[in-house]
């Protein structure tokens, strides 16, 4: 298929071209301007996401689960000192001004309850801390550290780090509310550390965590894309050796990427971290079909003699087949990525897929227009400098048999390693330590408290049924099975309230620290307890309105996503062995997103196969024979096992990015096997023999397929600079992946070639 009109025309109308592009480039790229930037991790969930169904129905029970914990460390080592405890009560009162801020939990205002004769009182721990004795510390210490519902929750076991949650109701206008209250405790920290500068303070929840979001999507989308058109600019000066030919390559490049993001401005696309990445990948992709093009274009300049416009038009009667092949090809692999559970994901997959369209339309028409245009001159030097590639060519013919044994050695040696993975996620560690959340988080982690966490609904199946002793044990048996896992840190319990509060109306007698065993008292008990409760402490974050089911908070040591997964799914073991109906699955934020990896694995794993069936059945059919077909699925499947075995061995775990991979790469290294196949079966039609078709295909293509590779490696490998774990992982694995695709198809594809097409004619 030679499409010999279009050089023509393209020639011939070469500044009309060059001006229609720039005015559709400029349409497009005016929508740039909408794009959103969400805080939401939410985004990351589709709105039929059963996980998030659940954690949506429990906090329309016990309240939304947007918080900020803000954790204290003294540098005197405790933090039950005068000095420490006033810093904390200030911090706690400054708190309750947090725009809609609704709720304030921290060591200083804990309820805590004690009896007074026949009078249950009901008082913060700490108050006027700036009075407190020795004495008075030494019994807050006392208390704080024996009381099951504050220890390592709210104060260390060590008593070196005490923490406070503040909880929020956030409005409809979200990206917003986040901003605002972000700069309300950016504020609210600073002042506390110019009033205590003894005291360290670290910031880590819910709440900071949107920020952070939206810091790394700026971070990736307005740095990263500079980083990768340079990088892709010096490789491809260096490569191809003509500064003007590079200029129309880049040129090229940037209008692609310019018109997919103004793309998603005009229809509105809001970006987060899993998908900021979409315009360097649109940058790196968009080079693998304009190099060709250029490459042909000044090998017929260099090596052939031809003039400017002679060498544009044989560059596109040679690589428009093959550059349509291969969009078409790329976009159904970036297409699969519909099948994924999350959104993010989709949308990158999309906007790429249209990238890689746009990238086929500049750089059919506007790529060679400019070549023809810029007065490129390059000096004819024969065929010389091909002599690198035919010497390559000439060794892998006469090694074919080494290099196919050695091959068969390496890939099951590497693919072995990927029964070593771990398919899984921390998502507290998504982000590096660049990032202050991700350095307060691990301080938290390690000296305070957990950040995931498991929650039950624990259902009684009576209204008022939570004071009724026999549900009372049940849930004080399940805590404690909890508190018997080595996963967990805390449990948060309604029956150690009410255990607290027999104790406190038998004149605190420790004694009597247990479970009343009288339903109408124990009744009476919660009532007068929620009476005595100061205003903002109620307990309606742990109760339901009709009293028919209590929250069990379960909070976790760092924990991956599977050891969530696999410790609820003890759980409910448990329950339904004990006490059948107790509670359903666990929900929360943590297990939520232990969850998304898992669903994403298996629902890209259906879309990457379906992709792959029909970038097969596409080979098949172009090349017109089966044989072909099927050989050239062995460099396309090949690199992305080889890469996923390399990163059991050095990693041992992978999770979303891992899930996408796959689509990623195989949408994108069957571009290099379908312009080394095109050539070799030009030769093959034309006599060759399989070791001529070879040698001529590494002559013709072979600078083109390693100058791609090297700028599709160097571009992701500044993808895997990004602070976001999903993006370098994915940078990292694509990197690799076609290294791995570069070295199958130059070492693994010839010798099969010569090895099973001997009696093509």
């Amino acid at each position: 298929m030679t499409f010999s009109f279009l050089p023509k025309k393209i020639i011939r109308y070469r500044w009309l071209v060059v001006v229609f592009s720039t005015l559709v480039m400029l349409a497009a790229t005016a929508g740039v301007p909408f794009i959103g930037v969400t805080n939401d991790y939410r985004s990351m969930f589709d709105e039929a996401n059963p996980q998030l169904a659940l954690l949506d129905a429990f906090e329309d029970i016990y309240g939304t689960s947007e918080n900020a914990l803000i954790a204290i460390a003294p540098n005197d080592g405790t933090v039950f000192s005068r000095d420490a405890l006033v810093a904390m009560e200030e911090l706690t009162d400054a708190a309750w001004q947090a725009p809609y801020s609704i709720r304030v939990d921290s060591l200083t205002n804990f309820a805590h309850s004690s009896a007074d004769g026949d009078e249950l009182i009901v008082a913060p721990l700490v108050s006027d801390a700036v009075f407190l004795e020795e004495s008075d510390i030494e019994r807050v210490q006392q208390i704080a550290l024996n009381e099951s519902e504050i220890a390592g929750r709210l104060v260390s076991s060590n008593g070196q780090a005490a923490g406070l949650v503040i909880n929020f109701a956030l409005p409809e206008d979200f990206d917003d509310a986040v901003a605002e209250i972000s700069d309300f405790l950016d504020n609210m920290l600073a002042e506390a550390r110019r009033t205590h500068p003894s005291i360290n303070y670290y910031l880590t929840g819910n709440l900071p965590l949107h920020r952070t979001f939206n810091q790394a999507t700026q971070d990736d989308i307005q740095k990263l894309g500079p980083i990768v058109l340079l990088v892709i600019s010096v490789i491809s000066f260096i490569l191809l050796r003509s500064l003007l030919s590079t200029a129309a390559l880049v040129i090229t490049v940037i209008f692609s990427a310019n018109t997919v993001m103004g793309f998603a401005g005009w229809f509105g696309v809001i970006f987060n971290p899993a998908n900021a990445g979409v315009p360097v990948i649109v940058l790196t992709v968009a080079v693998a079909n304009s190099v060709h093009i250029v490459d042909t274009f000044l090998d017929a300049m260099r090596h052939q003699g031809k003039t400017r416009q002679e060498a544009v038009k044989a560059s596109l009667q040679a690589n428009l087949w093959p550059v349509l092949l291969t969009a078409v090809t790329t976009i159904i692999g970036f297409l699969s990525l519909n099948a994924s559970e999350s959104p993010p994901f989709r949308v990158m997959g999309n906007l790429v897929a249209f990238g890689v369209f746009c990238t086929f339309f500049y750089s059919v028409l506007l790529l060679p227009a400019l070549l023809a245009v810029l007065p490129i001159k390059v000096k004819s030097i024969g065929r010389g400098e091909a002599l690198f590639f035919n010497r390559f060519g000439t060794f892998v013919i006469a090694k074919k048999r080494v290099l196919l044994f050695s091959s068969t050695i390496v890939a099951i040696t590497l693919t072995s390693g990927i029964f070593l993975l771990e398919l899984t996620d921390n998502w507290w560690s998504f982000f590096d330590d660049r990032y202050q959340f991700r350095r307060d988080t691990d301080f938290v982690n390690e000296n305070l408290t957990g950040l995931g966490s498991l929650e039950y609904s624990l259902e009684s199946g009576d209204e008022n049924g939570i004071t009724n002793p026999v549900y009372l044990k049940k849930v004080e048996t399940f805590a404690n099975w909890f508190r018997s896992q080595p996963e967990v840190l805390h449990v948060q319990s309604f029956a150690d309230i009410m255990k607290r509060l027999n104790m406190n109306l038998h004149a605190d007698d420790p004694a009597f620290k247990r479970l009343p065993e009288d339903p109408e008292l124990a009744a009476q008990y919660l009532l007068l307890y929620e009476f005595s409760l100061p205003a903002g402490q109620d307990l309606n974050n742990r109760i339901n309105v009709s009293k028919s089911a209590t929250r069990l908070t379960v909070t976790l040591r760092n924990l991956t996503a599977e050891h969530q997964r696999m410790l609820d799914a003890r759980a409910q073991a448990w329950i339904a062995e004990n006490s059948p109906g107790l509670a359903t699955e666990a929900t929360g934020f943590s297990i939520a997103f232990s969850h998304l990896s898992q669903r994403n694995i298996h629902s890209m794993l259906s879309g990457t196969i379906i992709a792959m069936g029909l970038i097969s059945l596409m080979l098949i059919a172009v090349f017109k024979s089966v044989r072909l077909g099927l050989i050239s699925l062995i460099p396309n499947f090949l690199p992305a096992a080889l890469s996923l075995g390399l990163w059991g061995y050095l990693v041992g775990r992978v999770g979303l990015a891992g899930s996408v991979m796959t689509a990623f790469a195989f949408g994108i290294i069957v571009d290099d096997t379908i312009h080394f196949l095109t050539r070799y079966l030009k030769a093959r039609r034309h006599g060759s023999t399989p070791e001529e078709a070879v040698r001529f295909t590494f002559n013709s293509t072979g600078n083109a397929l390693w100058t791609t590779s090297v700028v599709l490696v160097a571009g992701f490998l500044v993808f895997a600079t990004s602070g976001f774990e999903v993006s370098w992982t994915l940078g990292l694995l694509l990197a690799s992946t076609i290294t791995f695709a570069f070295l199958a198809d130059f070492l693994c594809l010839p010798p099969l070639l010569m090895t099973l097409d001997r009696d093509r004619k």
